[in-house]
């Protein structure tokens, strides 16, 4: 009998052990999509399992409603109500994703219970562990002009499907909203960023670092700041203040980032101080984390200007 319970326990521990390989963080593609896709777990080979997600709810960092591993296999859901159409009545949606373990690669699937559409297939790998740190020892390199006040050399339409509205008028970048993101052809490591832009009253938009962590912007000058504010990173760092100002005004952004450290300046004050980036956001598709990678430029959203745009490299 005694054997009997520590084959069962054994047994037990065995499975546990396996289940918690799916834990830590993963950096996910999603092939054919022009998102990436990011997701930690916790607690995965124990009774209560967790998981946060980009991007489900349109790129928010959400919490699973429900996570399990069983033979194998992670599945994590999220419940939540849907508009399907305008005017319509909402409804009731269900996500599912399901993943196992295959090397050292997360090969998932995702889809919406009782929806027709086949699965999206979905790869992950783990997040890299970034040593670079703001340590006060990188020093600037030669500044680099990323928008010449004539034309778009040197940027390209991030989704090569969807209309394309950027202009150049008067020095000045502008999107009107509602069309394709914008992304350098060139890529980047560690850098400070200087960066002025414009908005109307009620518009929306984004800076994309690496092609991955995106810095709001978002017309609320007078609201108290959280985590989706003005010059927040989006869904994971609130800035200290709001140090924006009214629809309308050029503002100016000095941001750096060093490994996972961020830095955000709006208007001459800081509002993030070293502040750790765990992760891709909304606005993410690059998701190779430990590689330099474009700075982009969101236009599917509201109307937005920008000029004076130069990125300086730092090095050792």
């Amino acid at each position: 009998m005694r054997k009997t319970l520590a084959f069962v326990f054994l047994a037990t521990c065995s499975a546990f052990a396996a289940d918690s390989d799916f834990n830590g963080r993963w950096d996910i593609t999603v092939p054919g999509g022009a998102r990436a896709w990011w997701l930690e777990v916790q607690g995965a080979g124990t009774p209560s399992p967790k998981a946060r997600f980009v991007s489900a709810y349109g790129g928010d960092l959400n919490v699973a409603d429900e996570v399990a591993t069983k033979g194998g296999e992670l599945v994590f859901g999220f419940r939540y109500k849907q508009r399907r159409g305008e005017g319509e009545e909402t409804v009731a949606v269900h996500s599912v994703y399901r993943a196992r373990l295959v090397g050292a690669q997360l090969i998932g699937t995702a889809e919406t219970e009782g929806s027709n559409r086949p699965p999206t297939k979905w790869v992950g790998v783990r997040a890299p562990d970034i040593k670079d740190k703001d340590d006060g020892t990188w020093r600037e390199g030669k500044p680099v002009p990323l928008f010449n006040g004539k034309d778009l050399t040197g940027w390209e339409a991030l989704e090569k499907d969807r209309k394309f509205g950027w202009t150049v008028e008067n020095g000045v970048l502008k999107a009107p909203g509602g069309g394709a993101n914008l992304v350098t052809t060139a890529k980047f490591w560690n850098f400070k960023l200087h960066i002025e832009y414009r908005m109307p009253s009620g518009s929306n938009s984004g800076i994309g670092l690496r092609g991955r962590y995106e810095i709001q912007i978002q017309d609320d000058y007078g609201k108290p700041p959280n985590s989706h504010s003005n010059s927040s990173l989006y869904s994971r760092i609130a800035p200290a203040m709001d140090a924006s100002r009214p629809a309308g005004e050029w503002q100016t952004y000095e941001i750096t980032l060093i490994g996972r450290d961020l830095t955000v300046v709006l208007n001459g004050k800081k509002v993030i101080d070293k502040g750790v980036v765990e992760g891709l956001t909304a606005m993410g598709h690059d998701p190779n984390e430990g590689e330099p990678g474009p700075l982009s430029l969101q236009g599917d959203h509201g109307p937005v200007e920008f000029r004076n745009i130069v990125i300086t490299p730092l090095m050792k």
